[in-house]
Protein backbone atom coordinates (compact mmCIF):
# COMPACT_ATOMS: atom_id res chain seq x y z
CA UNK A 1 0.00 0.00 0.00
CA UNK A 2 1.38 3.67 -1.01
CA UNK A 3 0.82 6.74 0.73
CA UNK A 4 0.32 9.83 -1.06
CA UNK A 5 2.59 12.59 -0.45
CA UNK A 6 0.82 15.04 -2.04
CA UNK A 7 -2.27 17.26 -0.79
CA UNK A 8 -5.46 15.51 -1.06
CA UNK A 9 -8.04 17.14 -2.50
CA UNK A 10 -11.46 17.15 -0.11
CA UNK A 11 -14.86 16.95 -1.73
CA UNK A 12 -17.47 15.14 0.89
CA UNK A 13 -20.90 15.34 2.45
CA UNK A 14 -19.61 14.49 6.01
CA UNK A 15 -16.35 16.05 7.33
CA UNK A 16 -14.91 16.97 10.39
CA UNK A 17 -14.18 20.47 10.11
CA UNK A 18 -12.26 22.16 12.77
CA UNK A 19 -10.51 25.31 12.69
CA UNK A 20 -8.14 27.89 14.81
CA UNK A 21 -10.29 31.02 15.06
CA UNK A 22 -7.17 33.19 16.14
CA UNK A 23 -6.98 36.89 16.85
CA UNK A 24 -3.89 38.28 15.40
CA UNK A 25 -2.88 39.93 18.90
CA UNK A 26 -4.10 39.48 22.46
CA UNK A 27 -7.06 39.86 23.04
CA UNK A 28 -10.87 38.86 24.74
CA UNK A 29 -12.28 35.27 24.59
CA UNK A 30 -16.23 35.85 24.11
CA UNK A 31 -16.89 31.89 24.15
CA UNK A 32 -16.55 29.28 26.74
CA UNK A 33 -15.69 25.69 25.76
CA UNK A 34 -18.22 23.35 24.59
CA UNK A 35 -20.67 26.49 23.67
CA UNK A 36 -22.83 26.48 20.33
CA UNK A 37 -21.82 29.31 18.32
CA UNK A 38 -23.36 30.48 15.16
CA UNK A 39 -21.58 30.74 12.06
CA UNK A 40 -21.52 35.30 12.25
CA UNK A 41 -20.95 34.72 15.89
CA UNK A 42 -18.19 36.88 17.25
CA UNK A 43 -15.85 34.50 19.60
CA UNK A 44 -12.50 36.95 20.19
CA UNK A 45 -12.21 40.80 19.92
CA UNK A 46 -9.35 42.90 20.47
CA UNK A 47 -8.63 46.40 20.15
CA UNK A 48 -5.46 47.47 18.02
CA UNK A 49 -3.45 50.30 18.72
CA UNK A 50 -4.04 53.39 16.43
CA UNK A 51 -1.23 54.45 13.83
CA UNK A 52 0.97 57.30 15.25
CA UNK A 53 1.25 60.30 13.87
CA UNK A 54 4.27 62.55 14.16
CA UNK A 55 4.05 66.77 13.33
CA UNK A 56 7.16 68.50 13.36
CA UNK A 57 5.39 71.40 15.55
CA UNK A 58 8.23 73.02 16.46
CA UNK A 59 9.61 73.25 12.90
CA UNK A 60 6.01 74.55 12.01
CA UNK A 61 5.79 77.54 14.62
CA UNK A 62 9.48 78.70 13.37
CA UNK A 63 10.90 77.75 17.37
CA UNK A 64 13.47 75.61 18.73
CA UNK A 65 12.63 72.13 20.31
CA UNK A 66 13.64 73.40 24.36
CA UNK A 67 10.55 76.02 23.36
CA UNK A 68 7.95 73.57 22.18
CA UNK A 69 6.75 72.82 25.50
CA UNK A 70 5.56 75.97 26.64
CA UNK A 71 3.90 76.18 23.09
CA UNK A 72 2.06 73.30 23.67
CA UNK A 73 -2.02 73.58 24.80
CA UNK A 74 -2.76 70.32 25.58
CA UNK A 75 -0.69 67.48 28.07
CA UNK A 76 0.29 63.86 27.10
CA UNK A 77 -2.67 61.60 27.28
CA UNK A 78 -5.47 64.33 26.24
CA UNK A 79 -7.75 63.69 23.04
CA UNK A 80 -7.69 65.43 20.36
CA UNK A 81 -9.81 66.27 17.50
CA UNK A 82 -8.64 66.48 13.67
CA UNK A 83 -8.15 70.29 13.42
CA UNK A 84 -7.72 70.74 16.94
CA UNK A 85 -5.20 73.51 18.09
CA UNK A 86 -2.61 71.75 19.78
CA UNK A 87 0.10 74.27 19.90
CA UNK A 88 0.75 77.75 19.10
CA UNK A 89 3.20 80.75 19.55
CA UNK A 90 1.94 84.04 21.42
CA UNK A 91 2.84 86.48 18.51
CA UNK A 92 3.86 90.14 18.54
CA UNK A 93 1.12 91.94 20.80
CA UNK A 94 -1.66 89.12 20.10
CA UNK A 95 -1.18 89.24 16.48
CA UNK A 96 0.50 87.18 13.53
CA UNK A 97 0.60 84.26 15.82
CA UNK A 98 1.59 80.15 14.34
CA UNK A 99 -0.51 77.62 15.73
CA UNK A 100 0.10 73.87 15.20
CA UNK A 101 -3.54 71.97 14.31
CA UNK A 102 -3.96 68.34 14.98
CA UNK A 103 -4.35 66.14 11.45
CA UNK A 104 -6.34 63.56 13.02
CA UNK A 105 -8.38 62.34 15.88
CA UNK A 106 -6.48 60.29 18.86
CA UNK A 107 -4.46 61.16 21.89
CA UNK A 108 -1.87 63.57 22.37
CA UNK A 109 1.04 60.64 23.09
CA UNK A 110 3.90 62.72 23.53
CA UNK A 111 5.54 66.04 23.34
CA UNK A 112 9.71 66.26 22.78
CA UNK A 113 11.72 68.85 23.80
CA UNK A 114 14.60 67.43 22.13
CA UNK A 115 13.30 66.59 18.45
CA UNK A 116 10.71 69.23 18.47
CA UNK A 117 7.74 66.79 17.51
CA UNK A 118 4.49 65.84 19.00
CA UNK A 119 3.05 62.63 18.20
CA UNK A 120 -0.78 61.73 18.23
CA UNK A 121 -2.08 57.66 18.69
CA UNK A 122 -4.98 57.52 16.52
CA UNK A 123 -7.91 55.82 18.11
CA UNK A 124 -7.67 52.08 18.34
CA UNK A 125 -9.57 49.42 16.02
CA UNK A 126 -11.83 47.50 16.82
CA UNK A 127 -10.51 43.71 15.64
CA UNK A 128 -12.82 40.86 15.94
CA UNK A 129 -13.10 36.99 14.99
CA UNK A 130 -16.06 35.37 14.10
CA UNK A 131 -16.72 31.86 14.08
CA UNK A 132 -17.37 31.88 10.46
CA UNK A 133 -19.34 28.41 10.31
CA UNK A 134 -21.78 27.00 12.96
CA UNK A 135 -20.68 24.58 15.28
CA UNK A 136 -19.06 23.69 18.79
CA UNK A 137 -16.38 25.39 20.53
CA UNK A 138 -13.93 22.24 21.23
CA UNK A 139 -11.05 24.52 22.83
CA UNK A 140 -10.53 27.87 24.29
CA UNK A 141 -7.26 29.57 23.54
CA UNK A 142 -7.08 32.15 26.43
CA UNK A 143 -6.65 35.44 25.26
CA UNK A 144 -6.25 34.56 21.37
CA UNK A 145 -9.71 32.66 20.77
CA UNK A 146 -11.20 29.51 20.13
CA UNK A 147 -10.72 26.19 18.13
CA UNK A 148 -14.34 25.57 16.31
CA UNK A 149 -15.69 21.93 15.49
CA UNK A 150 -18.29 20.64 13.12
CA UNK A 151 -19.73 18.00 11.41
CA UNK A 152 -20.07 19.54 7.43
CA UNK A 153 -20.08 19.43 3.93
CA UNK A 154 -17.01 20.20 2.53
CA UNK A 155 -15.91 20.78 -1.26
CA UNK A 156 -11.96 22.37 -1.08
CA UNK A 157 -11.01 24.39 -5.19
CA UNK A 158 -8.30 24.65 -6.83
CA UNK A 159 -7.55 28.14 -6.50
CA UNK A 160 -9.53 31.46 -5.20
CA UNK A 161 -9.26 34.99 -4.54
CA UNK A 162 -10.89 37.06 -1.83
CA UNK A 163 -11.26 36.06 1.88
CA UNK A 164 -14.24 34.48 4.32
CA UNK A 165 -17.30 35.49 3.25
CA UNK A 166 -20.80 33.67 3.74
CA UNK A 167 -24.36 33.59 1.79
CA UNK A 168 -26.84 30.95 0.89
CA UNK A 169 -26.12 28.70 -1.95
CA UNK A 170 -27.89 29.26 -4.87
CA UNK A 171 -27.16 27.60 -8.52
CA UNK A 172 -26.99 29.66 -11.38
CA UNK A 173 -26.35 27.33 -14.44
CA UNK A 174 -28.00 24.13 -15.93
CA UNK A 175 -24.96 21.47 -15.50
CA UNK A 176 -21.55 20.99 -14.52
CA UNK A 177 -20.50 21.60 -18.31
CA UNK A 178 -22.61 25.26 -18.15
CA UNK A 179 -21.41 28.80 -18.38
CA UNK A 180 -23.17 31.27 -16.15
CA UNK A 181 -24.93 34.15 -18.18
CA UNK A 182 -25.06 37.48 -17.25
CA UNK A 183 -28.61 37.81 -17.92
CA UNK A 184 -29.66 34.68 -15.44
CA UNK A 185 -28.48 35.94 -12.46
CA UNK A 186 -30.97 38.75 -10.75
CA UNK A 187 -30.63 40.06 -7.42
CA UNK A 188 -28.02 37.77 -5.81
CA UNK A 189 -27.92 39.68 -2.61
CA UNK A 190 -26.54 37.84 0.26
CA UNK A 191 -25.52 34.16 -1.93
CA UNK A 192 -23.05 32.06 -3.27
CA UNK A 193 -23.80 30.96 -6.24
CA UNK A 194 -22.41 28.10 -7.95
CA UNK A 195 -22.30 27.56 -11.30
CA UNK A 196 -20.74 24.91 -13.82
CA UNK A 197 -18.25 25.15 -16.19
CA UNK A 198 -17.12 28.24 -15.31
CA UNK A 199 -17.91 32.24 -16.09
CA UNK A 200 -16.74 35.22 -18.35
CA UNK A 201 -15.66 38.36 -17.19
CA UNK A 202 -18.70 39.77 -17.76
CA UNK A 203 -20.53 37.28 -15.47
CA UNK A 204 -17.85 37.77 -12.68
CA UNK A 205 -18.25 41.66 -12.59
CA UNK A 206 -22.59 40.93 -12.78
CA UNK A 207 -22.39 38.67 -9.94
CA UNK A 208 -20.32 41.00 -7.69
CA UNK A 209 -22.54 43.90 -8.71
CA UNK A 210 -25.09 42.27 -7.80
CA UNK A 211 -24.43 41.96 -4.43
CA UNK A 212 -23.11 38.16 -4.72
CA UNK A 213 -20.48 37.46 -1.61
CA UNK A 214 -19.02 34.56 -3.47
CA UNK A 215 -18.79 32.48 -7.04
CA UNK A 216 -18.04 28.79 -7.28
CA UNK A 217 -17.26 27.75 -10.73
CA UNK A 218 -15.46 24.98 -12.81
CA UNK A 219 -13.21 27.30 -13.89
CA UNK A 220 -12.45 30.81 -15.32
CA UNK A 221 -9.37 32.33 -17.61
CA UNK A 222 -6.78 33.90 -16.70
CA UNK A 223 -7.71 37.32 -18.49
CA UNK A 224 -11.37 36.76 -16.88
CA UNK A 225 -9.84 36.60 -13.31
CA UNK A 226 -7.02 39.77 -14.34
CA UNK A 227 -9.99 41.79 -15.09
CA UNK A 228 -11.96 41.24 -12.05
CA UNK A 229 -8.96 42.22 -9.38
CA UNK A 230 -7.26 44.37 -12.13
CA UNK A 231 -4.19 43.24 -11.89
CA UNK A 232 -2.20 39.72 -12.53
CA UNK A 233 -1.86 38.12 -9.57
CA UNK A 234 0.88 35.54 -8.23
CA UNK A 235 0.24 32.64 -7.50
CA UNK A 236 1.86 31.83 -3.93
CA UNK A 237 -0.54 33.16 -1.78
CA UNK A 238 -3.96 34.57 -1.77
CA UNK A 239 -7.25 35.53 0.16
CA UNK A 240 -6.11 39.31 1.24
CA UNK A 241 -7.64 40.66 -1.74
CA UNK A 242 -9.98 43.80 -1.75
CA UNK A 243 -12.70 42.54 -3.68
CA UNK A 244 -16.48 42.50 -3.59
CA UNK A 245 -16.88 38.63 -3.84
CA UNK A 246 -15.14 35.88 -3.53
CA UNK A 247 -14.00 33.66 -5.90
CA UNK A 248 -13.23 29.70 -6.24
CA UNK A 249 -12.12 27.69 -8.91
CA UNK A 250 -12.86 23.59 -8.27
CA UNK A 251 -10.96 22.70 -11.36
CA UNK A 252 -8.25 25.06 -12.50
CA UNK A 253 -7.67 27.93 -15.07
CA UNK A 254 -8.95 28.11 -18.58
CA UNK A 255 -12.40 25.89 -19.72
CA UNK A 256 -13.33 23.28 -17.92
CA UNK A 257 -16.29 21.50 -16.60
CA UNK A 258 -16.95 21.36 -12.75
CA UNK A 259 -16.33 17.36 -11.54
CA UNK A 260 -19.63 15.67 -11.59
CA UNK A 261 -18.74 15.14 -7.76
CA UNK A 262 -18.99 18.58 -6.83
CA UNK A 263 -21.23 19.35 -8.98
CA UNK A 264 -23.78 16.81 -7.25
CA UNK A 265 -23.00 17.67 -3.90
CA UNK A 266 -23.18 21.91 -4.46
CA UNK A 267 -26.37 21.66 -5.92
CA UNK A 268 -28.02 19.35 -3.37
CA UNK A 269 -26.96 21.95 -0.76
CA UNK A 270 -28.87 24.80 -2.44
CA UNK A 271 -30.83 26.87 -0.06
CA UNK A 272 -28.33 26.37 2.90
CA UNK A 273 -26.35 28.63 4.39
CA UNK A 274 -22.66 28.14 3.32
CA UNK A 275 -18.81 29.54 4.99
CA UNK A 276 -16.28 30.21 1.94
CA UNK A 277 -12.77 31.23 2.06
CA UNK A 278 -10.62 31.90 -1.43
CA UNK A 279 -7.66 32.16 0.64
CA UNK A 280 -5.19 29.74 -1.45
CA UNK A 281 -1.38 28.97 -0.95
CA UNK A 282 0.48 26.95 -3.12
CA UNK A 283 3.95 26.07 -1.91
CA UNK A 284 4.78 24.58 1.32
CA UNK A 285 2.09 24.72 4.20
CA UNK A 286 -0.94 24.30 1.47
CA UNK A 287 -3.89 26.19 1.73
CA UNK A 288 -7.12 25.23 0.10
CA UNK A 289 -9.95 27.58 -1.08
CA UNK A 290 -12.94 25.64 0.56
CA UNK A 291 -17.08 25.85 0.78
CA UNK A 292 -18.02 24.91 3.98
CA UNK A 293 -21.79 23.88 4.96
CA UNK A 294 -22.73 22.76 8.40
CA UNK A 295 -24.71 19.53 8.69
CA UNK A 296 -28.20 19.75 10.62
CA UNK A 297 -27.25 18.82 14.13
CA UNK A 298 -23.60 19.48 14.10
CA UNK A 299 -23.18 21.12 16.98
CA UNK A 300 -24.14 17.97 19.05
CA UNK A 301 -20.71 16.73 18.14
CA UNK A 302 -19.76 13.23 17.56
CA UNK A 303 -17.84 14.18 14.64
CA UNK A 304 -16.59 11.25 12.27
CA UNK A 305 -12.62 10.53 12.26
CA UNK A 306 -10.60 11.32 9.37
CA UNK A 307 -9.89 8.54 7.03
CA UNK A 308 -6.12 8.02 6.54
CA UNK A 309 -4.46 9.58 3.15
CA UNK A 310 -3.53 6.58 0.72
CA UNK A 311 -3.66 5.78 -2.56
CA UNK A 312 -4.63 2.54 -3.59
CA UNK A 313 -6.91 0.83 -5.56
CA UNK A 314 -10.27 2.42 -6.01
CA UNK A 315 -8.82 5.83 -4.44
CA UNK A 316 -10.96 9.03 -6.26
CA UNK A 317 -8.23 10.92 -7.28
CA UNK A 318 -7.73 14.28 -9.12
CA UNK A 319 -4.81 14.60 -11.97
CA UNK A 320 -2.39 17.58 -11.67
CA UNK A 321 -0.48 17.42 -14.74
CA UNK A 322 -0.43 17.80 -18.04
CA UNK A 323 -2.05 16.24 -20.62
CA UNK A 324 -5.04 14.99 -18.52
CA UNK A 325 -5.13 17.79 -15.99
CA UNK A 326 -8.05 18.43 -13.67
CA UNK A 327 -9.55 15.60 -14.77
CA UNK A 328 -11.13 12.89 -11.93
CA UNK A 329 -11.18 9.12 -12.23
CA UNK A 330 -10.23 6.04 -9.67
CA UNK A 331 -7.34 3.88 -9.32
CA UNK A 332 -8.04 0.24 -10.99
CA UNK A 333 -4.24 -0.71 -10.64
CA UNK A 334 -1.16 -0.18 -8.78
CA UNK A 335 1.58 -1.71 -10.92
CA UNK A 336 4.57 -2.78 -8.86
CA UNK A 337 7.33 -2.44 -11.81
CA UNK A 338 8.55 1.10 -12.59
CA UNK A 339 7.53 2.60 -15.58
CA UNK A 340 9.25 4.61 -18.79
CA UNK A 341 7.27 8.28 -18.96
CA UNK A 342 8.24 10.63 -21.79
CA UNK A 343 11.04 12.41 -19.69
CA UNK A 344 12.77 8.52 -20.24
CA UNK A 345 12.51 8.53 -16.20
CA UNK A 346 11.31 5.70 -14.52
CA UNK A 347 8.47 6.16 -11.94
CA UNK A 348 5.84 4.35 -10.17
CA UNK A 349 2.57 4.73 -12.05
CA UNK A 350 -0.80 4.15 -11.34
CA UNK A 351 -3.80 3.01 -13.87
CA UNK A 352 -6.85 5.59 -13.95
CA UNK A 353 -10.06 5.29 -15.54
CA UNK A 354 -11.38 8.96 -15.93
CA UNK A 355 -14.73 9.94 -15.46
CA UNK A 356 -16.35 11.17 -18.70
CA UNK A 357 -18.26 14.52 -18.67
CA UNK A 358 -21.84 14.28 -17.17
CA UNK A 359 -21.48 11.02 -16.21
CA UNK A 360 -22.10 9.20 -13.14
CA UNK A 361 -17.92 7.99 -12.19
CA UNK A 362 -17.04 4.42 -12.91
CA UNK A 363 -16.79 2.17 -10.10
CA UNK A 364 -14.38 -0.71 -10.26
CA UNK A 365 -15.57 -2.45 -7.55
CA UNK A 366 -18.69 -3.51 -9.36
CA UNK A 367 -16.76 -5.53 -11.60
CA UNK A 368 -17.59 -4.23 -14.73
CA UNK A 369 -15.10 -3.76 -17.43
CA UNK A 370 -13.89 0.04 -18.12
CA UNK A 371 -14.03 1.62 -21.70
CA UNK A 372 -10.29 1.43 -22.79
CA UNK A 373 -10.35 4.61 -23.85
CA UNK A 374 -10.62 6.58 -20.93
CA UNK A 375 -7.65 4.16 -19.18
CA UNK A 376 -4.79 5.73 -18.44
CA UNK A 377 -1.53 5.76 -16.92
CA UNK A 378 -0.26 8.40 -14.73
CA UNK A 379 2.62 9.03 -12.63
CA UNK A 380 1.38 8.40 -8.55
CA UNK A 381 2.95 12.14 -8.05
CA UNK A 382 0.92 13.54 -10.68
CA UNK A 383 -2.38 12.38 -9.12
CA UNK A 384 -3.82 13.94 -6.08
CA UNK A 385 -6.63 12.24 -3.40
CA UNK A 386 -10.21 13.18 -3.45
CA UNK A 387 -11.93 12.21 -0.23
CA UNK A 388 -15.23 10.57 -0.18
Amino acid sequence: MAVAYTPGLRVTADALIRQVRRLPMKGQVLVSAEQTVAADQVIARAEMPGNLQTLRAAQMLHIEPQELTAAVLKGPGEAVQAGDVIAETKGLFGLFKQEVRASVSGTLEDVSAVSGHVRIREKPRLVEVLAHFAGNVAEVIEGEGAVIEARAALVQGIFGVGGERRGVLRVVADGADQMVQASRLGDCRGCVLVAGAGADAQAIAAAAGAGATGLVVGAVRDEALRDYLGYDIGIAITGQEEVPMALILTEGFGELAMAHRTWELLTSLEGKLASINGATQIRAGVIRPEVIVTREGAAAGGAPKEPEQVLEVGSRVRVIRAPHFGKLGRVTAMPVELAEIETESKVRVAMVQLDALGQEPFDCAQGKQAPAERLVRVPRANLEIMQE
